[in-house]
């Protein structure tokens, strides 16, 4: 019985070592490669380097040239990068920027129909500019509560501008347009509003998802990855790609171009004017939308912009009488935020009927009606039809 361990123990010690035998006491053994500490820091430092020299590499190679009237495309609304790119690329060449959701962005006309297509269109015919001095970062669908994480994350550019900042009264016609409902249902851009404080109660996404978005905000390869994923995958990652098109190679995916700004929808036609739509206005004290479009009227003002706000139009013919009161008690508190905070703005009165496509979008003759009321005052042709302060 000895004689046999003995001759198992001579046999194991004459095989050499990785044939089959492996000594118990090498730690990570089965390891065919094991990195140090100091090549671990270097791996660290190698791929951090690359991860953000990529994002601005990549605008190197993606050929990205705004022209005149435009806007970031339909197709792109949720691509807060590009969004980020055209801003900064608008704060050099446009003196002012008109910022808001669909309304000013053009939701129902072509990108030469917009708010801002006729206000440069009147300045070049007063002889005010030599070249555009009004840049459309509009984004559809944008509601105060995005519209404040969009300019605090993705917009830092815009500073010592001017600013005709868009309220639009739709997002304040009802608690679920004012996420005030406790109750979870979807709406616009949920990856700009906050992710823990304040909170929004009809947001519920996971605490895992939350962080994502907040590391999105401030890592820009994760940014990138979004736009990859949003303008060549279909707002899918590649993964999922893959899956819809097992056939496709992903890299043939990478066109290095954009989508156009001049994909819209189509309205079916002029607004009818029923009156009898009852909407439930929220009260301005407790609403949630009001109080993110304070905070961004705040935050661009402390970046040194002159902001002047257009509240509206709103089309009020739509609306049963008992709602028109309302909204009206709702645009004299706004108007008395706003004059006592000295933010110069203007409340356009009731367009025509048929200058409206629905209750807040104008059609194009509404948008040459309202830029040419913007500019009828001499306030706002200051500085290559800039703003200044006591307009009312």
């Amino acid at each position: 019985m000895n004689e046999t361990i003995d001759n198992s123990n001579r046999v194991a010690a004459s095989r050499p070592k990785g044939l089959g035998m492996v000594e118990h006491d090498v730690p990570f053994g089965s390891n065919c490669l094991r990195l140090t500490l100091g090549e671990w820091l270097f791996v660290v430092v190698v791929v951090a380097v690359i991860s953000c020299l990529a994002p601005v590499l990549w605008q190197s190679v993606e050929k990205f040239e705004p022209g005149p009237d435009y806007r970031v495309p339909y197709d792109l609304s949720n691509d807060y990068y590009l969004y980020r790119r055209y801003s900064k690329l608008a704060v050099d060449q446009y003196e002012t920027l008109v910022v808001g959701d669909s309304v000013v962005w053009g939701h129902y006309v072509s990108m030469d129909n917009t708010l801002s297509h006729y206000l440069n269109e009147l300045a070049h015919r007063g002889g005010l500019a030599g070249r555009d001095a009004f840049g459309n970062l509009g984004l559809d669908g944008i509601h105060p509560a995005a519209l404040d994480g969009l300019l605090r994350y993705y917009a830092r550019d815009i500073k010592n501008k001017n600013v005709i900042l868009h309220l639009n009264p739709l997002w304040m016609s009802s608690p679920k347009q004012d996420l005030q409902t406790e109750k979870e249902h979807d709406f616009h851009h949920p990856r700009l509003v906050p992710q823990f404080t304040p909170e929004i109660p009809c947001y519920k996404a996971s605490f895992s998802q939350r962080m994502s978005v907040v590391l999105e905000r401030y890592a820009p390869p994760s940014n990138w990855v979004s736009h990859l994923n949003i303008a060549y995958f279909q707002s899918m990652d590649v993964p999922a790609w893959t899956i819809e098109h097992p056939c496709d190679c992903p890299l043939e995916a990478v066109t290095f171009k954009l989508p156009t700004s001049d994909n819209y929808e189509q309205a079916a036609g002029p607004a009818t004017s029923a009156g009898n739509n009852v909407l439930d206005w929220v009260n301005l004290k407790t609403s949630l939308q009001w109080s993110f479009f304070r905070r961004s009227v705040e935050l661009l003002r402390r970046r040194n912009n002159k902001v002047f706000v257009l509240v509206g139009p709103f089309n009020e013919r739509m609306l049963a009488p008992e709602s028109i009161e309302a909204y009206r008690k709702m645009q004299i508190e706004i108007e008395a935020w706003l004059r006592q905070n000295n933010v110069p703005y203007y409340m356009p009165a009731v367009l025509p009927a048929e200058f409206y496509w629905d209750a807040s979008h104008p059609t194009n003759r509404g948008y040459a009606e309202l830029a040419k009321q913007l500019l009828e005052n001499d306030s706002l042709i200051e500085e290559s039809a800039g703003l200044s302060p006591g307009r009312d």
